[in-house]
């Protein structure tokens, strides 16, 4: 029953919020704070979806300056919870391919976010050095998922080397974005799914005591640790409630 209240609602938030979107992303294309503005209003589905999003930032993220961010991919929910965790100025590297879904594609490439066309070795080289170059000329942020695709319930997954290259060849410190445990958290005939918990851990310059290579390992291993932490906390305030 629950359901059937739950998809037309859906469905209208998603068709309101992405006609909203193209009309700013028309009047202002490629504005800095763009994807900011989308994930705000993409989280609003949040409520619809019966799940309450909890965001803590390091105080020493200053909004202003320019970071790699690197966060946790886990599934289509991601764009209602972790997405909401956009700085503003940040852009985004995904997929070429996302440009020819219908209106949300054209609202991603409006937004100002950055294609990567995985097939193309070259290509995909080619993408970071655009993104360094937005980073160096207009002091944009770029947000990466390293661990390349959506972990479906596998936790946090191995990493790929790009977003600490980014962060190496721009001299610009990498922020982590975490977001709780969103597998079969959501449950679409339960009114309540409960919370949502995205830490943004303070900034980190990548030094010269470890190689790129060794700084992927590390913040994998960062990310887990703060992945567990963050599920352990979800179930304390979910059992308290």
């Amino acid at each position: 029953m629950i359901a059937l209240l739950r998809v037309p609602l859906l469905f209208l938030a998603f068709l309101l919020i992405n006609l909203a979107l193209l009309v700013v992303c028309v009047c202002r294309p490629f504005h800095k704070d763009n994807v900011h503005t989308a994930g705000k209003l993409y989280s609003l589905m949040a409520k619809i979806m019966g799940i309450k999003i909890v965001i803590t930032k390091d105080d020493k993220v200053n909004e202003t300056e320019p970071y790699v961010y690197i966060a946790n991919h886990q599934n289509s929910y991601d764009i209602i919870t972790i997405c909401k965790a956009a700085m503003p100025g940040v852009v985004t590297i995904g997929k070429k391919s996302l440009k020819w879904i219908p209106i949300f594609g054209q609202i991603y490439w409006l937004s100002g976010n950055i294609m990567i066309d995985r097939k193309n070795s070259g290509r995909a080289r080619n993408t970071l050095d655009i993104a360094a170059n937005r980073i160096a000329k207009k002091r944009t942020s770029v947000w990466l998922f390293p661990e390349g695709t959506r972990s479906y319930g596998r936790g946090i997954l191995p990493f790929k080397q790009g977003a600490f290259r980014l962060a190496k060849s721009t001299n610009e410190p990498v922020v982590m974005v975490t977001a709780s445990n969103l597998h079969n958290k959501i449950k679409w005939n339960r009114w309540n799914n409960g919370i949502v918990l995205i830490d943004i851990s303070a900034p980190q310059a990548l030094t010269d005591e470890k190689t790129v290579k060794e700084w992927m390992h590390y913040f994998n291993g960062e990310m887990k640790q703060k992945f567990e932490a963050l599920n352990t906390r979800v179930d304390e305030l979910e059992k308290s409630e």
